[in-house]
Formats: C-alpha cells, sequence, structure tokens
C-alpha cells in the first residue's frame, strides 16, 4: 500500500504552427507579419487577437507586450485558442470529482475503475492528516481495511458471475460493484485538455488560499508548468508562501 503526498503534472500536448499557412494568409491579404515567440500556443494567441483587428502591420510589439495587453483589457476570447493537454498523476477521486465540474475549455479522460484492477491502488493522504501519528494511523487502518474489503468482493463477484461467458466483461461487473467500498482517497490519473482562458481560470479559482488544500497543490504545479512552457500567457501569476507552509498564486489580471 502506497500513499501519495504530491500530485505530478506532466506536458504531453503542445500546439505546431502551420507557418505556411500563415504566409499564405498574409500574402493574400497584402500583410506581413512576424512575431518574436516560438511558443505554439502564444503565436496563435497573437494571431487571433490581430486578426480581430487585422493589425499584422500596426504598432509591433513583442509577443509579451501584445499578449500582456490583451490580459489587461481582459479580452481573453483569443486565449480560447491555445491549447494545452496535461496528465494528471497522484490525485485522489475527491480532487477529480472537483476538477470536472471546470467544463468550458475542458476535456477529460480518466483511469477507469471498471476496467481496472485497483487491488494495488496507491492513496492520496492530506498533510493535515499526514502529520499527526494518531490521525496517519486512522487514516492507514482505514484505508487497507477498504482495501482488502474490495479485493474480497471483486474475488466473490467474479464468482457470483461465472455464468457470464465474456472473461472481460465478468471482471468488469465484479469490480464496478466493489469500487463502491474504494474511498475518496483512492488514486487516480487524469488525462486533460484545456485552453489557456480555462486554464486560467482554474488556477484563479483553485490556486486561491480558500480552496481544498489538494486542488491548489495541483493549480500551483499546473501553474509552474504552464508558465514554464507559455511565460507570455501565464507569466502574470506571483506564487505566494502562506504561513501554513501552502502556496497561493495571485494575478492583478482576474477574470481574463
Amino acid at each position: 500500500m502506497k500513499i501519495v503526498r504530491e500530485p505530478r503534472v506532466y506536458l504531453v500536448g503542445r500546439q505546431t504552427v502551420d507557418q505556411g499557412a500563415i504566409d499564405r494568409f498574409l500574402k493574400d491579404h497584402d500583410l506581413t507579419w512576424e512575431t518574436d515567440t516560438e511558443v505554439g500556443a502564444e503565436v496563435l494567441a497573437e494571431a487571433a487577437g490581430r486578426l480581430c483587428y487585422m493589425s499584422f502591420g500596426k504598432g509591433r510589439k513583442t509577443n509579451r507586450e501584445y499578449l500582456g495587453h490583451l490580459l489587461t483589457v481582459g479580452h481573453g476570447s483569443v486565449l480560447e485558442h491555445a491549447v494545452f493537454d496535461l496528465i494528471l498523476t497522484g490525485v485522489s477521486r475527491s480532487f477529480t470529482h472537483e476538477l470536472v465540474r471546470h467544463r468550458a475549455g475542458f476535456g477529460y479522460s480518466q483511469l477507469s475503475q471498471r476496467y481496472v484492477n485497483e487491488s494495488d491502488a496507491d492513496f492520496v493522504e492530506p498533510d493535515c492528516i499526514a502529520e499527526d501519528p494518531a490521525l496517519d494511523r486512522i487514516f492507514r487502518e482505514t484505508i487497507d481495511a477498504c482495501r482488502k474489503a474490495y479485493d474480497t468482493l471483486v474475488e466473490r463477484l467474479v464468482v457470483r458471475f461465472e455464468s457470464v461467458e465474456d472473461k472481460t466483461l465478468r471482471r468488469k461487473l465484479a469490480r464496478q460493484a466493489a469500487r463502491s467500498v474504494l474511498p475518496n482517497s483512492t488514486e487516480t490519473k487524469i488525462f486533460v485538455s484545456g485552453n489557456a482562458r480555462g486554464w486560467r481560470h482554474f488556477i484563479e479559482l483553485r490556486s486561491d488560499e480558500h480552496a481544498d488544500v489538494e486542488i491548489r497543490k495541483v493549480a500551483i504545479a499546473v501553474l509552474k508548468v504552464l508558465r514554464g512552457e507559455a511565460p507570455n500567457l501565464f507569466g502574470d501569476y506571483e506564487i505566494q508562501d502562506l504561513p501554513d507552509g501552502t502556496q497561493t498564486a495571485k494575478t492583478p489580471h482576474r477574470k481574463v
């Protein structure tokens, strides 16, 4: 039985730009334009913004300056053209119940407990429990009991469904019923696709100091990854340390 305390974020998908197509568009409209960023998401967000006003040849700014202006004036719709694909692991089912409430601009694919055997599942322990030996003992005893109950239920349900000829279906029927005893702390993995505007909304809400501690950890971890990938889209956030050792993030450009 493995206890997990920290989430992990993997940036697995980033956008590429078809420069030839952009050049053909510019030529067809007697325009010229160059940007100074090589990050596809930043290029596309700038191109979308300039298209709105056909301002490709006017007031040439750096990409950072241009996107910074969009953030300042709240022109967030063009950020929806920038998409990032992340895999999140070391997170609990409790966390994903909260995460999937973010609908606009997001797509999700989560590990299936109906098909995947959870006998060797990890569990995510809240820091406030892990730091207290007595509470930690209660937590570990409880999840161990749940895991053992799951194993027993799967074993007996497979026998109960022995009349089902399809072996895969038989296991699925057993696991989908047995998973009912698994706690919210069961570790899961989820693939999340989101546009920059959606990610900013997620970070803004979930990195707030009043947000749930686990989802705040994930929001900060996501911010660090996306800020490193596309600083012109996420570099306006400042990460701050809180007295309890956790972190929060603030931006002067709220609700973009």
